[in-house]
């Protein structure tokens, strides 16, 4: 099987830690707004192209800067190559 242009969904680092090898990575893309404390929902419309008011959950925006997430950076940098954007 080929793993290129494979795409996971989950907590990026346990998935990188189980199912990434070391060295492997040539590009993570992250896309919501981070660091919000937002709630951001999928707006659906009725046939007849109004809004509707169902909606359901897309994600809940919990991500902190903590300790644990400098760690990780720090680590995975030190190991990373020389140029890195900042």
């Amino acid at each position: 099987m080929n793993d290129k242009n494979k795409l996971y969904f989950g907590d990026n680092l346990r998935i990188l830690r189980e199912y990434v090898p070391d060295a492997s990575v040539d590009l993570i893309y992250l896309d919501p707004p981070l660091n919000s404390s937002a709630i951001y929902n999928v707006l659906f419309k009725e046939k007849s192209g109004e809004e509707s008011a169902a909606q359901i959950t897309a994600f809940e925006d919990t991500w902190q800067w903590s300790q644990e997430a400098e760690a990780e950076y720090r680590e995975i940098v030190g190991r990373g190559p020389r140029k890195r954007a900042d």
